[in-house]
């Protein structure tokens, strides 16, 4: 679950604890002071969450705060709390870069808005510079996004074995991710060479093995001069060849012996060559079925697969797509220079359910749909909330994604606690936990 997290200064003791409960049960982590003085340890550029403070306050003001978290970051949310009455300030604050402001006395739910949306903003903000940060180290690695177990497992296995030479198997569907692992893994070497992608269901047969192993000059008739092939190139780098099912029996013998002796032998050529390249495959195909049926052969898929890495369909980590969505969406409104689109709790709950076929391709496609403004079946959140879903899914559709979004706002205001949860919701403890794996909803403690 996301981290929420304000910090509130507030002179007024009960004021503080009132607004501390409140923000609490909301979800968030609260450090609360008295004083500007005595929050300045929380402020800095890198902090994750909002402010909440209150204009008038003994020492420093809200105002002053506030230049001074606009000079550290412009992007920090601040939300001002004036007094009845205090309209002109208010205004000063908006001038000098609050993000909103709230009036003495206020409702528990205006404030809960206000926090929600600015936090909501802020962790936006953070992903973005994150995404621009990695882009900028690696440009050619995409993230590996995402916080439930099964990409955690995936995340495990890139550490374990990203920094050996062992070669490696990355399995999974369509979509679901294999050249993303593939370049972290290759990133986690620390090997200073290329990294040379070949799909293998997209080389013709007739190309497959010059392209694969080079060729000499004159070695067929349109072999004017030598040609190095893709796995002498990756000299000191990683070689992924995706799609490797594809591959032609032929040249699965050829390749095996290759990473057997780790020498190979141009098309046309006798001199054995010494290659140092590590090789990373994947396949959205069973291989060992595919051996038992004689069209893929067992001693490559024994010598590839040393170690294997199975990725997780979309529809097998759920609770990723909200962090998925916030990305991919991110960096299409960058490409496209678009502003970022809104939408309601009911309408992430209802694509937290899809199936998504193509996995996490289909959802960056989606993404990039949404912010161009063309995504099918997607209402303005701003008219209907719900209801504005009831054209698009059947009536037990609408019960789940409503349910679900409320267990997940539950799960969220007790902090994970399961047991807080099922009293407010007045459940069973062990409804809510068949309602939360059916959801494949993140807890904290029972």
């Amino acid at each position: 679950m996301a981290v929420l997290e304000a910090l509130l200064i507030e002179d007024e003791h009960a004021v503080r604890e009132a607004v501390t409960q409140t923000l609490e049960l909301g979800g968030f982590t609260v450090r609360a002071c008295e004083s500007v003085e005595q929050a300045q340890p929380w402020l800095h550029a890198g902090f994750a969450g909002v402010i909440v403070t209150d204009v008038r306050l003994p020492g420093r003001s809200g105002l002053d705060l506030l230049g001074q978290v606009v000079a550290l970051d412009p992007d920090l949310p601040v939300i001002v709390v004036t007094g009845h009455g205090d309209v002109s300030m208010a205004v000063d604050a908006m001038r000098a870069g609050a993000y909103d402001f709230i009036e003495k006395p206020f409702a528990a739910e205006r404030l809960m808005e206000t926090a929600n949306r600015a936090q909501e903003k802020r962790s936006l903000i953070l992903e973005n510079r994150n995404l621009k940060a990695s882009w900028a180290a690696h440009p050619d690695m995409p993230s590996l996004i995402g916080q439930s177990a099964a990409i955690e497992r995936v995340r495990t296995m890139i550490r374990s074995v990203g920094p050996t030479m062992v070669d490696i198997l990355i399995n999974g569907q369509t979509g679901s991710g294999k050249e993303v692992v593939a370049r972290q893994l290759h990133v986690a070497s620390g090997r200073k060479g290329p990294f040379v992608a070949i799909n293998c269901g997209a080389l013709p047969e007739t190309v497959f093995e010059s392209e694969i192993f080079g060729h000499e000059a004159g070695a067929f008739t349109s072999a004017q001069k030598r040609r190095i092939g893709k796995l002498e190139y990756a000299k000191g780098g990683t070689v992924f060849l995706d799609e490797i099912e594809s591959m032609p029996l032929t040249l699965q013998v050829k390749l095996l012996r290759v990473l057997q002796e780790r020498k190979l032998e141009r098309l046309g050529g006798n001199e054995p060559i010494a290659i140092d390249c590590r090789i990373i495959a994947a396949s959205k195909a069973d291989l060992l079925q595919m051996s038992a049926q004689g069209s893929f052969r067992e001693d490559l898929y024994y010598r590839i697969g040393v170690v294997s890495i199975d990725l997780p369909r979309l529809v097998d980590r759920r609770e990723d797509i909200p962090l998925l969505l916030a990305h991919f969406i991110q960096g299409a409104a960058i490409r496209y220079q678009r502003p970022l689109p809104q939408w309601t709790m009911a309408q992430m709950a209802q694509w937290q359910t899809r199936d998504w076929p193509g996995n996490v391709r289909e959802l960056r496609n989606f993404a990039d749909r949404l912010v161009l403004g063309v995504a099918e079946g997607v209402s303005d959140p701003g008219k209907g909330g719900v209801n504005a879903l009831a054209g698009e899914m059947s009536l037990p559709q609408q019960i789940d994604a409503y349910e679900r979004m409320l267990i997940a706002e539950t799960l969220t205001a007790s902090h994970g606690n399961v047991a807080a949860a099922a009293e407010l919701l007045g459940v069973p403890r062990k409804t809510l936990y068949d309602k939360i794996k059916k959801y494949q909803l993140a807890v904290g403690k029972a």
